[in-house]
């Protein structure tokens, strides 16, 4: 970066400006902010990236998910031992009736209904090393090229890890199933206490994408105090 002064910039507003050039140029500092992704056209995964905090709102709307891509089954288990440890799947339409219809169809219907899970774990989740997350959706008539995810944990504005994982390609019209490993980082006994006397102060973003555009956005939060009260 080069600085240029007139003469008329007193010898005090050079040094302040200089702290400040200097204080940019060795910050390396290129994060950034909810609002300023929400200005442009398309978000990629390198803007997510640069988040520093999880998002207060949704960075794409539903409708940005023309490829039709729907999530029909989760589960999380143990990778040490293959204990299941939280497991939830989408019921088909045989598995409604007509009640339950009569009963959706009256209601309001929430615009922003399954982009949120709430976990409720035990202090023993924040023990384990590796996890395995196996997911289940279904793709509509368009192919899916590049599918990937990028989720970012925080524990408040904390950032704990990044998770970047890549589906690949999806063809039309099919349903897939692939199984994720999350590493998890080591937190100190203190930090983890902090997580545990907070419940749901932990979160996440996941942030899905097709050929590096935005296409959903989930979120979730996490309590460890299960079983504590």
């Amino acid at each position: 970066m080069s600085v240029k002064f007139s003469n008329a910039v007193n010898a005090k507003k050079k040094q302040s400006l200089l702290k400040r050039c200097k204080k940019e140029e060795t910050s390396g500092d290129d994060s950034l902010t909810e609002q300023q992704l929400l200005a442009k056209e398309y978000i990629t995964p390198e803007d997510v990236i640069k988040l520093s905090s999880f998002t207060e709102g949704f960075l794409c709307s539903q409708e940005a998910n023309c490829y039709d891509i729907e999530f029909t089954r989760f589960k999380i288990r143990d990778m040490e031992t293959g204990n299941i440890l939280f497991e939830i799947s989408k019921p088909s339409p045989s598995e409604y009736d007509e009640d339950d219809l009569g009963i959706q169809e009256q209601e309001d219907v929430d615009p922003n209904a399954g982009r949120f899970v709430r976990y409720q774990f035990t202090s023993n989740f924040l023990k384990l090393k590796t996890v395995g997350a196996t997911v289940e959706f279904t793709v509509g008539d368009k192919p899916v090229n590049n599918f990937r995810m990028i989720e970012k944990h925080f524990f408040r504005d904390r950032p704990l890890k990044t998770f970047d994982f890549e589906f690949g390609f999806c063809i039309p019209n099919s349903k897939n199933t692939c199984e994720h490993i999350y590493e998890f980082p080591v937190l100190s006994p203190e930090l983890c206490e902090e997580m545990i006397n907070n419940p749901f102060e932990t979160r996440s973003d996941s942030y899905y994408f097709v050929d590096n555009k935005l296409i959903m956005h989930n979120k979730a939060d996490y309590a460890y105090n299960g079983g504590l009260n």
